[in-house]
Formats: C-alpha cells, sequence, structure tokens
C-alpha cells in the first residue's frame, strides 16, 4: 500500500504538468521529512509558474495594496504589486495549509471561479487562472482543511506511511509529449455508461456533491491521455476512482438485496416460460449497464486496504457532532498569551492582550494623510481606534478512557491486545501530551486500574497483572466512566471513552445476578454518557454483531465497531479514526 501511495502521488506529478488549472489542485497530507521534500523537488520542475504562499501572508501581498515599509519611509502612499500578478496557469503552494486563515483561503477560491471581479477591482491580470497545492500537515486529531477548499482539489494524496527507500523519481513530459497528451485530451470522450458507473460508485461510497464525479470523469480521460489510448478503459476508471472517489469515501457500499431481486424478476417475466433463444437475448441486452456498474464497484472494493475499511466502517456509526457537544477531542479555547496565531483583530492591550503592531500600522497607514496636515507634527500618527491585538487558539488536553470487559473465559487474549492498543497509544499521543485511563471491571466491581497518566512506563506496570473472568457488571463500568470523565472535565481535560465488550450485563450496580436487571442499569448510565456530551466508541468482542452492544452504543450515542478478533494495532487505527 505504500508504494501504491508514492505511484499515485508521482501520477499526480503528471497530472499537474498536463493541466494545474483544470484539476483545481492537490490535497497533500504530509509532515516535514524527506519523502515530502523529494515529491515537492519535483513540483517545482514542472513547466508552469510555482509560488509558495506561507500561511502568515497578508492580502496586499497575496492582492497587491499598501506597501507598509515604503509608505512609512516616504510619508505618503506606495502601492506593490500582489503575487497573483505573477501567476497565471500556475500553481500556488500553501505550506501549513490547515493554519492557513479563512478569509485568505475564501478569497482564493473566488478568485479561482469568479475571477472577474478581481479582475476588475485589483491588479490581477486578465483570466488570472491558477491551481491549489495545499501541504497539510495537521495529526488526525486536529482541524482538518474546510470541505470549501478539499471539495475544489480533485487530487488527495497521502504520503505520510510512505517510507523513504520507496521513494524513486519520475520522468516529466517533455514539451512535445505535453502538447501530445493535451490534444488527446480533447479527443477523448466517455461513454454514458462511463458516466454512469463512476456516479453510480460516488453515491455507493457516500460521495457528496457533483464535484468530485466530474473530477473523477477528468482524471480518467487524463490517465487515458498519459497512456496514449483513445477510449476510456477499466483500468482508466478505477484509476479515477481510486485516486478521487476512495479518498473522499464516507460510508461502505450497502449489499445488494438479492432476494428482492428474485422476486422482482417473476412478476416481468410471462406466465409461460420462453424458448431458450428467446430467453437469452433480453437477459444478453441487459448486461452491458448492469455488469460495468457493478464491476467498476466491486474492482473500487477490491482494492480498499484494510484500514480504508475499518475507517469506512468507523464513519457509518459515527453519531453526528452536536453544536453543543463538550465531548470533541482537543476542545479550542481562546488565549491572548500563546497557542496557534490567529489574525489579529480590532482591540485595546489590555487584561494580558498584547498590541499587534504591524496589523496597527497598517491599519493607520491609509489615513496619514489626513492626519499629518499640520507642519511639524508626527510623522506617523497612531489612534486607538487603529488598535489591533494578537489572538491565538489553544486546544485543551484529551484523555482516552478504556473500559475492558475482564470478564468471561476470553477475556485473556481480549485483555492482552487491548494493552498493546493502549502502549500504542500512548508512543502515538506522546508529542500531543494526551493521556489514557484504563478501567477493568470484572466480578462484581470496575477498578481504575490506571489513573490517566501519560507514563508508557506506568502503563505497562498497571497493565501486567490484569486478572480475567467471572461476571460483567457492565452498569458499574459505565458508572465509573462517567464520574472519571466528569472529573478530567473539570480539570479541562476532554475525556473520550472506549469500551471493549460484548455488552452482555448479567451484574447488578448492588453486586448481584440477573441479567434483565443489570441490563436496564447499564442502560440507563449509557443514556447518562450521552446527556453529559462526550464522546465514545463501543468495539464489540462477539463473535457476530450482538444487539445488546448496538444498543448501548446509541444510548451512549457512540459509534459502534464489530471487532470478534482484537488485534492491538487495529484497535489504535480505529481510535485514532474516531478522533480525527
Amino acid at each position: 500500500m505504500n508504494q501504491a501511495s508514492w505511484d499515485d502521488a508521482q501520477w499526480a506529478l503528471l497530472a499537474l504538468q498536463v493541466d494545474p488549472v483544470r484539476l483545481g489542485g492537490v490535497w497533500l497530507k504530509a509532515g516535514h521529512g524527506p519523502v515530502r521534500d523529494a515529491w515537492l523537488k519535483q513540483v517545482q520542475s514542472l513547466a508552469c509558474p510555482v509560488h509558495k504562499v506561507p500561511h502568515h501572508t497578508d492580502d496586499d501581498r497575496l492582492l497587491g495594496g499598501i506597501d507598509l515599509t515604503a509608505s512609512l519611509s516616504a510619508g505618503r502612499l506606495v502601492s506593490q504589486a500582489g503575487l497573483l500578478t505573477r501567476l497565471d496557469d500556475g500553481l500556488l503552494v500553501l505550506p501549513m495549509a490547515e493554519r492557513f486563515p479563512r478569509h485568505l483561503l475564501a478569497m482564493l477560491l473566488q478568485i479561482q471561479e469568479q475571477g472577474s471581479w478581481f479582475e476588475r477591482h485589483t491588479a490581477l491580470p486578465r483570466n488570472a487562472k491558477f491551481g491549489l497545492l495545499a501541504l497539510d500537515e495537521s495529526d488526525d486529531d486536529e482541524t482538518p482543511l474546510p470541505a470549501a477548499l478539499t471539495d475544489r482539489l480533485a487530487l488527495w494524496l497521502d504520503l505520510r506511511a510512505v517510507p523513504y527507500n520507496e521513494v524513486s523519481p519520475i520522468d516529466l513530459l517533455s514539451a512535445s509529449e505535453l502538447k501530445e497528451v493535451r490534444n488527446a485530451i480533447e479527443k477523448i470522450a466517455p461513454t454514458s455508461d462511463q458516466i454512469k458507473a463512476i456516479c453510480h460508485t460516488a453515491q455507493a461510497f457516500g460521495v457528496e456533491g457533483l464535484r468530485a464525479p466530474a473530477w473523477a470523469v477528468y482524471v480518467a480521460t487524463v490517465h487515458a491521455a498519459l497512456q496514449g489510448r483513445h477510449d476510456l478503459d477499466d483500468e482508466d476508471l478505477q484509476a479515477a476512482i481510486r485516486l478521487v472517489l476512495i479518498p473522499r469515501a464516507t460510508q461502505m457500499p450497502a449489499p445488494q438485496d438479492e432476494e428482492q431481486q428474485q422476486e422482482d424478476q417473476p412478476q416481468e417475466q410471462p406466465p409461460e416460460p420462453p424458448d431458450s433463444s428467446e430467453q437469452e437475448e433480453p437477459s444478453h441486452a441487459q448486461e452491458p449497464e448492469e455488469a460495468l456498474e457493478d464491476q467498476v464497484l466491486a474492482a473500487a472494493l477490491a482494492s480498499l486496504p484494510q484500514d480504508v475499511l475499518d475507517k469506512l466502517a468507523l464513519n457509518m456509526t459515527k453519531p453526528k457532532a452536536s453544536a453543543a457537544s463538550v465531548g470533541q477531542s482537543g476542545q479550542k479555547l481562546n488565549a491572548r498569551l500563546r497557542g496557534r496565531p490567529l489574525s489579529p483583530r480590532l482591540g485595546h492591550p489590555h487584561a494580558g492582550a498584547r498590541l499587534h503592531v504591524l496589523a496597527t500600522l497598517r491599519a493607520a497607514a491609509p489615513k496619514q494623510r489626513l492626519r499629518t496636515t499640520l507642519p511639524g507634527g508626527p510623522r506617523v500618527a497612531i489612534r486607538s481606534e487603529d488598535f489591533h491585538i494578537h489572538r491565538f487558539e489553544q486546544r485543551s488536553a484529551s484523555c482516552l478512557i478504556f473500559a475492558l470487559d475482564a470478564s468471561g473465559s476470553a477475556a485473556y487474549q481480549r485483555l492482552a491486545e487491548a494493552k498493546g492498543a493502549v502502549e500504542i497509544l500512548l508512543q502515538q499521543s506522546y508529542a500531543r501530551r494526551d493521556s489514557v485511563c484504563v478501567i477493568a471491571f470484572r466480578g462484581a466491581q470496575a477498578q481504575v486500574l490506571l489513573p490517566p497518566t501519560r507514563s508508557l512506563v506506568r502503563a505497562k506496570k498497571a497493565l501486567a497483572g490484569l486478572p480475567g473472568g467471572g461476571g460483567t457488571p457492565m452498569a458499574l463500568a459505565l458508572q465509573t466512566a462517567t464520574q472519571t470523565a466528569l472529573t478530567l472535565q473539570r480539570q479541562g481535560t476532554t475525556p473520550t471513552l472506549v469500551v471493549l465488550s460484548d455488552g452482555r450485563a448479567n451484574v447488578t450496580l448492588a453486586g448481584l445476578g440477573g441479567r434483565s436487571q443489570a441490563q436496564a442499569e447499564a442502560m440507563q448510565w449509557a443514556t447518562q454518557w450521552r446527556l453529559s456530551g462526550f464522546t465514545g466508541l463501543w468495539i464489540d468482542t462477539s463473535p457476530q454483531p450482538d444487539a445488546q452492544a448496538q444498543g448501548l452504543a446509541q444510548a451512549m450515542s457512540a459509534s459502534y465497531f464489530p471487532m470478534p478478533h482484537v488485534q492491538a494495532q487495529r484497535m489504535a487505527a480505529v481510535v485514532q479514526n474516531l478522533k480525527s
């Protein structure tokens, strides 16, 4: 899968060389490292203008406006040309795109789609067109790029798992080859069946909107032209689905209802069976349209790796976030002294807020001619109405609460894999300073085996002697988890609960047996968790998806994920997908 990711990224280079404007651009998810640097080095070799725009770029530098330094030195307004005046049919690179100011992104997207207004009111050249290369360095539990941007980028790439030893350069197109490919694209026309197959696949994978199917059709056309073909075939359709639709998928395709199809067929057939020759003709006439859709969808499903399948299965049960929810991982908090810098705003430097000098000078510069009319007056006149202050954004720490079912005969293997998942998550979250808490429940008690901690050594010691066997006090486990989560919330930490159980409660809060009473109490505390506003994940360890576990997950408003054979690495990946 890693080699396939790099091959797709190399093919995206050729597509960008062919037409960076019509493709909209690329969303590249990768952190700083030699793999991303090697790919970006090839981007600089494309036969088109490539300009980088840092996230702290101001509007005047991008669109053109006042040159602040020259204006202060000359004592008069001095204009400067914007970056976009030098970019036509090129590529605009947005490093750290997840931190890019939203108003600048809105401007860029408006220029892409409604350039005429900006051409009349700014110094932009006529018909200025460009593509965007958004470099996303965010983690899975951080705020992703806004949908308004990603929806307008045809290709989504992820190079985070590509090792450097699989990196190899690609031969870009020469000028004559580029001209030949562009001419071939104009002559390739997809059939109606091929367009319908792509739209059917997009609908099956839950891809919303019309842009993505349109991107997929054009990407398939570019792929065919690069392969030297004059018509689209299945390979081109599969490449377009893999590059455009699969990264946008939000659900698993629903299985076809074969029984309903069999019931509908006799109604359409005549009462007397026709001859064999007459029976083959209508079925043969119906094959091309249905076979192409089924074949394309089946091939797309077969190409999906296990981690993508797990993510799609989790998305199907993930509840929609409420606006008043307090359980989101890593909540955003406004700050005045430290954190991620935000765009400055009008304000007074008091109560800990700091003055943003550059923004204040920029606000005062256009008004100097009116303020410095008196001879011998100040060279630069600044008033309180020009004051701008710094703004920062912080994220609260998060804590994963694992509620591990240590009851039953299969508890030992289940707990061993859960211990491995906890260790993996602690290693991954160390840089983000997240913590992990473990609650084990069996018999008539639920014990906080591992208090919230970031120490991997402490976690290994606490989990080493975890016993197994006995009854299932599910209500007591949910009660302990809710009380722990409320305590963490008062301390400024965002809790998330992960329950590893089959959901078959048989011990009440009083420590007595009785399945009906134990299940009713478990349902009450599951509802209490939902009312507290926290997020959660229920990993069902039953051999088959269990209705009791699904009911408890629904009462908690938690995501539900069946995992009959618990695997540490897979469990850690599912939890990371929950936080993203």
